[in-house]
């Protein structure tokens, strides 16, 4: 209702009629007076610009507007972008994917960061490591142990050759040979940070269980930390890799300590 009380009309109901005068005062007896007219068009032409606004807005937003297509999917309100901690997270739980038979893929060190560790220059580990290494061998002869090195940096082809030949030998399927050895590619002995050590005292327990029982491991157990090493798979390990006391490994600078802990804290499945 206008302000004359009379009804308004779509401008293209008064446009067909030939005048400006809206159906409802040119049928009636008497035409309202004059000085109504020009307050009538007024609010006519207020109304029909709010309709073409109105209209021409909604044509906009449905031409601009993202369309649905078949692979497409509305962006759920979860997909914004993450704080720091959960797209730490994100990133453990993509690595945490990238593993074989319980073990966490590893790079080769360079051959450029390598030093002997070994009379024989044979093994090495990264200077970092073989340093420190070399530090807790004097200190353990100190004490009368003979720390024997028996390996350190492993190169994926050597590591291949030893996961699946020596499997073959023993009749083993990937899964048992994985208890007892790393998939080439998911080796510690890879960084150049880890290396098997044994009693020089009693070589028959080398890389076997039992060398928890000689004077070198208790050493190390009591001392290890010191020089920056640490046991790699202690007993009920989350890997679900083989108590290994003979093998451990460098974690003694900030390359290291973020190359082991960030693969530990991923806590990937058991071996079955």
């Amino acid at each position: 209702m206008n302000k004359a009380g009379v009804p308004g009309k779509p401008q293209n109901s008064s446009a067909a009629s030939g005048d400006d005068i809206p159906v409802a005062l040119r049928d009636a007896p008497e035409a309202a007076p004059k000085v109504y007219l020009q307050p009538l068009v007024l609010v006519i032409g207020g109304v029909v610009g709010f309709v073409l606004l109105a209209g021409i807005s909604g044509f906009l937003f449905f031409a601009t507007a993202p369309k649905n297509t078949a692979n497409s999917q509305p962006t759920p309100a979860s997909s914004a972008p993450a704080s720091n901690a959960e797209s730490s997270n994100s990133v453990n739980t993509q690595n945490n994917n990238d593993t074989v038979l319980g073990h966490l893929a590893y790079s080769e060190a360079p051959e450029s960061e390598l030093a002997a560790v070994s009379a024989d220059g044979r093994i090495k580990m990264r200077k970092a490591a073989a340093e420190k290494f070399q530090a807790m061998v004097q200190a353990a002869r100190s004490a009368g142990v003979i720390l024997v090195p028996i390996s350190g940096f492993r190169s994926v082809k050597e590591q291949e050759q030893l996961f699946f030949a020596v499997g073959a030998q023993r009749n083993q399927t990937p899964a048992q040979r994985a208890a007892l050895s790393a998939p080439p590619g998911h080796s510690e002995h890879h960084t150049g940070y880890a290396t098997d050590i044994g009693d020089g005292a009693t070589p028959a327990t080398n890389l076997q269980p039992d060398f928890e029982k000689t004077k070198a491991y208790q050493w190390l157990e009591a001392n290890a930390a010191r020089f920056g090493f640490e046991m790699s798979f202690p007993k009920d390990n989350p890997q679900g890799v083989s108590y290994e006391p003979w093998h451990w490994r460098f974690v003694g600078d900030r390359d290291s300590l973020e190359m082991f802990y960030k693969a530990r804290n991923l806590k990937p499945a058991k071996i079955p």
